[in-house]
Formats: structure tokens, sequence, C-alpha cells
């Protein structure tokens, strides 16, 4: 969510914004919607006004002060059910005959696990199938619900394994930026492997993290502290 403010400058109109959001510099995005070095000649008298929009970077505390509100056990029960069904109409197309599922509720989510001989296609690269599959569950598991239920989905154990790597690489990269004192922005990655690179991080007193960029292209920068 982005947010408008107003200045006689560009940098009145800036400090006026991080003044409203409690933040710094680093930690927003800003355009300038209208610069104080375009006025022209018959707009000269008028008074100046400069309109900034500022948006907060992705971080693992920007989203501190929301409070998830976890739909009620009614809601949660005729999701599992529904998801469920689907499942089993889903496996039965699959072209392995050794999927099996188990589905768990906790703390209001729908924690799916799914695991066989041969799970790699539903992966896919870099987790892509399985996510869209998650999404899928979503959409099925909200179908008949007014709440808003969340369903995680795992695969043969990969999202254990994608969070290792992960770490090992968002380690790598900080070591990299550290000593060579420049910034380093990672390719696109999506929200769930994004929150593991920021929350990895946090533990690095040398280095910060923030994101760049629009779904689905959205990206980590690392770079030193100031």
């Amino acid at each position: 969510m982005s947010n408008i403010y107003e200045g006689k400058t560009t940098n009145e109109a800036i400090e006026n914004g991080l003044k409203d959001l409690k933040v710094n510099k680093n930690q927003v995005e800003i355009k300038v919607l209208e610069s104080d070095d375009k006025r022209s000649f018959f707009s000269i008298l008028a008074p100046r006004v400069v309109r900034v929009e500022m948006k907060l970077k992705d971080s693992p505390t920007s989203n501190v002060n929301k409070k998830r509100v976890v739909p009620t056990d009614e809601s949660v029960e005729k999701a599992r059910e529904d998801v469920e069904e689907f499942i089993k109409l889903f496996i039965e197309k699959l072209p392995s005959d050794d999927i099996t599922y188990d589905i768990k509720v906790e703390n209001g989510d729908l924690i799916v696990d799914m695991n066989g001989q041969d799970t790699g296609y539903l992966i896919g690269y870099r987790g892509a199938v399985l996510n869209s599959i998650q999404v899928l569950l979503t959409s099925v598991a909200n179908k008949n619900t007014s709440e808003k239920v969340r369903v995680l989905l795992n695969i043969g154990g990969y999202k254990e394994k994608r969070e290792e790597d992960l770490k090992i690489l968002a380690d790598k990269i900080a070591g990299t930026v550290i000593r060579t004192r420049k910034s380093i922005t990672l390719e696109p990655m999506n929200s769930y492997d994004r929150k593991i690179i920021h929350t990895k991080l946090q533990e690095n007193n040398k280095v910060e993290t923030y994101s760049i960029g629009e779904e689905p292209n959205r990206r980590i920068v690392i770079h030193l502290k100031r």
C-alpha cells in the first residue's frame, strides 16, 4: 500500500512522509509525482506543491502490526473437507500411483503434506509447480467459507530443503557484500523465499535487506548497514 505526501520541495515532501510513517529513508520506496524543478513561467506565482508516493519496502518487520484473524473451527473444518475431496481426485489423475497425503490443522491453517517415490514433477523448478498447487488448494479451501483459511503445502520435504539452501545462500551473499562493500540484488523470488532470506540476515549485524520491484519479479537487495 502506498501513500501520497506533499511539500514545498521534494525533500520536504519526503520528510513529511517519513515522519508520518515513522521510518527512515532506507525503509521506503519513493516516487516523485510532481517535481519542484518542473515549473512553467505561468505557474511561477502559484504556491509550490510537490507530491511524492511512498511505499514501505518488503521486510519481515513490515507486517508486525498486522494482526491475523484466525478463522473459526467451523470454517476450517469445511475448508479441510473441500481440500481433501479435491486432493483425492487430484491424486487419481497423477501418473504416480504411490502419492500419499496428510492434512493437519495448526492455528487455523491447513498443513498439507504430500509424499511419494517420484514427486519432482509436482515441485517443479525452485518450487514453481508446488506454489501453483498451493494457490489452487487455497482457492478450493475458501470457495465455501466467508473467512480466510490459509493452506500451506509441502511435497517430499521440499520446503525444509529449500529453507536450508536459502539460509546458506544468504550467508554466502552477505559475506560477499561485507568483503566487497557493494550491494547485491538477488534474482526474483516468491514471498516465502524472500521471508527466509530477510529473517536469516536479521541475525547479521553488518548487513540489511529490503525488496524492490513488483510481483512476480520482486527481488531482495542486500547492502551494508550504514
